[in-house]
């Protein structure tokens, strides 16, 4: 049985130490390959304008935008220091023409109805207030046909798989982070209830021994 849920936060990473420490750690992730990009190619999340929730700074979308062709990103993230660093990746990498970030401290996302043909987000599901009305807001902004795609961490992994991510992370100021993230993090079951009754439940739930995953197309 899972342990009790921790709330952790929906005010996002905010300051530049720990800013720089969370890009610090997901550099490394795409460095090793753990950044979740093929993911979205397996699930054909290949072209058109997409919105990602929650970008931090920005790998995940970056690398999208490094594999495929003609394709365009906007970030939607509560932290202006995130944006700042995101923005910074992205000329890094080349694409800031076909990258913008935004800021957003509420549910309603500042865009028209069917506005995009994928809506993605990895990592921060766990740190939503209101759940229900984030999925009613992506799927309001995603187009007919479009894709949805949402990863996190799950709060009730095995005790060595919770080791053995603890041992990995680096820096090693990123730790106490990675415990209240798992600790606000959803099981597949809950996930599943969640979005009973909203846009999403027709939306396939999977999981592995790290995290849950929920994919979806809008007809």
């Amino acid at each position: 049985m899972a342990r009790p849920r921790v709330v952790e936060t929906d005010d996002g990473i905010q300051g530049e130490f720990n800013v720089g420490i969370y890009d610090q750690m997901q550099r490394r992730f795409r460095d090793k390959g753990w950044i979740e990009t093929r993911e979205l190619l397996k699930h054909e999340i290949v072209h058109g304008r997409a919105l990602e929730i929650g970008p931090g700074p920005g790998y995940l979308g970056l690398e999208w935008l490094r594999l495929t062709e003609g394709t365009a990103l906007t970030g939607l993230d509560i932290s202006a220091d995130m944006i700042a660093i995101a923005r910074r990746n992205a000329d890094e990498y080349g694409v800031t023409a076909r990258a913008q970030y935004v800021p957003s401290t509420g549910d309603r996302f500042p865009f028209d109805d069917n506005s995009f043909d994928a809506v993605f987000t990895n990592g921060s599901l766990h740190e939503w207030s209101n759940p229900q009305g984030m999925f009613g807001e992506m799927w309001r902004a995603l187009k007919v046909g479009g894709r949805v795609f949402i990863s996190d961490l799950r709060r009730d992994m095995i005790a060595p798989v919770r080791w053995f991510l603890w041992l990995g992370a680096h820096p090693p100021e990123i730790r106490p982070g990675l415990k209240t993230s798992i600790n606000a993090a959803y099981t597949p079951a809950e996930l599943r209830s969640f979005i009973v009754g909203t846009p999403l439940e027709g939306c396939q739930v999977t999981a592995n021994l790290i995290g849950v995953t929920l994919f979806g197309i809008k007809y």
